[in-house]
C-alpha cells in the first residue's frame, strides 16, 4: 500500500521494503524505469469518488494512483534476464483527454549500473505485454546489445503494426505458455489485459515468486478483483484471472512482484477480515 505523504518520484526513492531478494541461486531486482500517475476513477472505472475520499492511503499527494515503471532483472551466476523495460527516456505531462496524469520515464540504466549489471550483458528481455511502459527501452535504440527479445506468442500475433513491435522484430523469439525461459523462470500466458499478457513465476531456494504484470494495477484491486483497469483488452476474463491470482498469491511460500506497485513492488497477500490484502516485504528473505 501506498502512502499520500509525497509526489511519486518522491516516494518511489523511498521504497517500503527490499529492492533485492533472493531466490536460492537466483538474485531478483527491481530496476525502477520513473512513473505514471491515473486518475482514479478513470483507471478503474467501477470505482467511486467517495471510495478514494475514503482511502488516500492509494494516492500520491495530488490525488492519483501512482504506477511505477521499471523492469525485473533476475540474476543466475554470470547470467541475466530482464523482465519488462519500462517507459523509456520519455517524459509526458497529463493529458485531461485521457485516463492518465504526468509519466517519466528514463532511469533504468542507472539502476542497472547501480546494481553492476551492463545493458550489453543481458541475454533476454522478456516482456508481459508490448504496452509502451513495457518495452521502453528496447524500442529506444539497441541499449540491450545482445539480447534477444521474448514474447509470448498469442500476444506476438495480436501485435499491431507500429514503431515498438516494428523496432523489436529482428530480435523477437516467441515462447510458448510454461516454457523455461531462464534456469528458475517459466512463462505462464494469462491473457485478460492484452490477447496474449503473460506472468513470469520464478522458484529458487524452496521460494516461489509470481512476477504477475499488469494482471493487477494497484493494491487495491486485491480484495476488489472485479475493478478491471480502463486498459484491459478483456475485462471480464481479467477479473475472473484476478481472483484466481489473488488465491494462488496467498498460498504459502509464495512473493509476487507487481511492477506498477510503486513503493511497494515486492509483497505478500495475506487474509483479513474484510479480505485479501497486499502487505509490503520487510526483509529481503521474503518470508521472515
Amino acid at each position: 500500500m501506498t502512502t499520500s505523504t509525497a509526489g511519486p518520484d518522491e516516494r518511489l526513492r523511498r521504497p517500503a521494503g527490499p529492492s533485492t531478494l533472493r531466490l536460492g541461486d537466483l538474485t531478483v531486482s527491481f530496476v525502477p524505469d520513473g512513473a505514471i500517475q491515473g486518475r482514479p476513477t478513470a483507471w478503474l472505472p467501477e470505482s467511486t469518488d467517495a471510495f478514494w475520499a475514503a482511502h488516500p492511503e492509494y494516492l500520491d499527494a495530488t490525488g492519483h494512483l501512482v504506477a511505477s515503471v521499471g523492469g525485473l532483472l533476475v540474476e543466475h551466476g554470470d547470467r541475466a534476464l530482464l523482465i519488462d523495460a519500462g517507459l523509456g527516456p520519455h517524459t509526458l505531462p497529463a493529458d485531461p483527454a485521457t485516463p492518465n496524469g504526468a509519466m517519466r520515464g528514463g532511469d533504468l540504466p542507472a539502476g542497472l549500473a547501480a546494481l553492476g549489471r551492463a545493458p550489453d550483458r543481458i541475454e533476454a528481455v522478456a516482456f508481459s505485454h508490448l504496452h509502451p511502459d513495457h518495452t521502453g527501452w528496447a524500442t529506444h535504440g539497441r541499449l540491450f546489445a545482445r539480447a534477444e527479445y521474448l514474447v509470448a506468442e498469442p500476444e506476438w500475433a495480436a501485435r499491431e503494426p507500429g514503431d515498438g513491435p516494428d523496432t523489436l522484430a529482428p530480435h523477437v523469439r516467441t515462447v510458448a505458455d510454461g516454457q523455461e525461459i531462464f534456469p528458475g523462470v517459466r512463462v505462464r500466458v494469462t491473457a485478460g489485459h492484452t490477447a496474449g499478457h503473460a506472468e513470469f513465476v520464478i522458484t529458487g531456494g524452496g521460494k516461489r515468486l509470481i512476477a504477475f504484470g499488469d494482471s493487477l494495477h494497484s493494491p487495491v484491486q486485491m480484495d476488489r478483483p472485479e475493478w478491471s483497469c480502463v486498459y484491459d483488452h478483456d475485462p471480464a476474463g481479467s477479473a475472473e484471472h484476478r481472483r484466481r491470482l489473488v488465491a494462488e498469491l496467498a498460498e504459502p511460500g509464495t512473493i509476487a512482484f507487481g511492477v506498477h506497485f510503486a513503493d511497494a513492488v515486492f509483497g505478500r497477500v495475506v487474509p483479513d477480515g474484510a479480505g485479501p490484502v497486499w502487505r509490503p516485504l520487510e526483509t529481503a528473505d521474503g518470508l521472515a
